[in-house]
């Protein structure tokens, strides 16, 4: 795992609920920022790309919670992309506390490509060669780095 792989987030008192922890529905808002983050420090900017006209939507979303954030705390949003087709892209996240390394929620999200005019599936591959080799050879790392 590289440093480029891991987001801080601190969490803010708007964040928690009336039981003193962070809302679930936050968690999936941290698996956004660390995405849209760890992509650009590893040269993949999202701007630049809906700027080319690609989109980049939801297909699915999961989150488990382990263990509840509090105000206050900083928590590291490792990210890492489990797989990509060109078509089809698969992030897998690990949020956990920092300094503690505690496990606090780990979750999965899916995106596809599509035209920004007529909403039709594309591949990446063939409108942004170097971005699309780049996620390609994240998703090999982050399975090297599994065996």
């Amino acid at each position: 795992m590289s440093q480029n792989d891991i987001c801080l987030h601190r969490v803010q008192y708007y964040e928690t609920d009336r039981m003193g922890i962070v809302h679930h529905s936050n968690y999936i808002r941290w698996m956004e920022e660390g995405r849209t983050e760890v992509m650009r420090l590893r040269g993949v900017d999202y701007a630049r790309i809906e700027a080319t006209g690609i989109l980049m939507p939801v297909v699915s979303v999961s989150c488990d919670y382990k263990h509840p954030a509090r105000f206050g705390d900083a928590a590291e949003i490792e990210v890492k992309i489990e797989r990509f087709t060109g078509v089809r892209l698969e992030f897998r996240y690990r949020i956990c506390l920092q300094g503690t390394g505690l496990l606090l929620a780990e979750g999965k999200s899916v995106h596809c490509f599509i035209d920004e005019q007529t909403r039709k599936p594309l591949n990446l591959s063939k409108r942004l060669p170097l971005e699309s080799r780049t996620m390609f050879l994240l998703a090999e790392e982050a399975k090297g780095a599994e065996e």
